[in-house]
């Protein structure tokens, strides 16, 4: 039998609510005892975990200069090999003590976020150039209907960087810095600017 067209609608879409942080992040509210800690606590499985260590922090910025204490963050990237917890990859073996992914809720009075992982490896783009060390953000915070997606690269990468296939096809030069983590020792500070002069480029995937 033939369904009519109307019988499943689309939701309409919502900004990211209190509820975001209630489930994804229940630990972090006070709400104890549903699980030991929150999903993503850290993309390093334990202290085997191969690869240079190196903390990345920063936090997400409206149009006013102002961070926001609500939003969470998360990143997915490479093992230091450049292999990624994925059962489609096939190019190697990543490392079976690093997942990969790790979720991060903005600190509510500073609105930084703080993520402990490892410096990735190269991966190559869908062509097989290979691509300079970057990790890929995605941020859900309120005001934001679709979350947001961007990538980070390391500044201390500068000839990789150059080199990338993804950060040559950016037309408007200037906006490049934008997507480049600030390095010093081991820690990499990467603010996300949601709108005005310094916004960071976002990417449509």
């Amino acid at each position: 039998m033939v369904q009519p067209l109307n019988y499943l609608k689309e939701s309409p879409s919502q900004t990211a609510g209190p509820y975001v942080h209630i489930g994804c992040t229940p630990n972090f509210t006070g709400i104890t005892g549903v699980y030991d800690t929150d999903l993503g606590s850290g993309p390093m499985a334990n202290d085997k975990t191969r690869g240079e260590r190196i903390t990345i922090k920063g936090r997400v910025i409206d149009g006013s200069g102002t961070p926001l204490r609500d939003a969470m963050i998360e990143i997915w990237q490479a093992d230091a090999d450049g292999f990624y917890n994925s059962p489609s990859e096939t190019r190697g073996k990543a490392d079976p003590n690093f997942f990969g992914w790790g979720r991060c809720p903005a600190d509510m009075v500073t609105g930084e976020f703080s993520f402990e992982t490892i410096k990735p490896g190269s991966v190559p783009f869908n062509d097989g150039r290979p691509m300079a060390p970057h990790v890929t953000l995605w941020i859900v915070a309120r005001g934001i209907n679709i979350g947001l997606q961007t990538r980070m690269y390391f500044s201390d990468e500068e000839e990789a960087n150059a080199k990338d296939p993804v950060l040559s096809r950016i037309e408007h030069r200037v906006r490049v810095p934008t997507l480049i983590g600030k390095r010093e020792g081991d820690v990499v500070t990467f603010d996300i600017h949601l709108q005005g002069e310094n916004e960071t480029i976002f990417f449509d995937i």
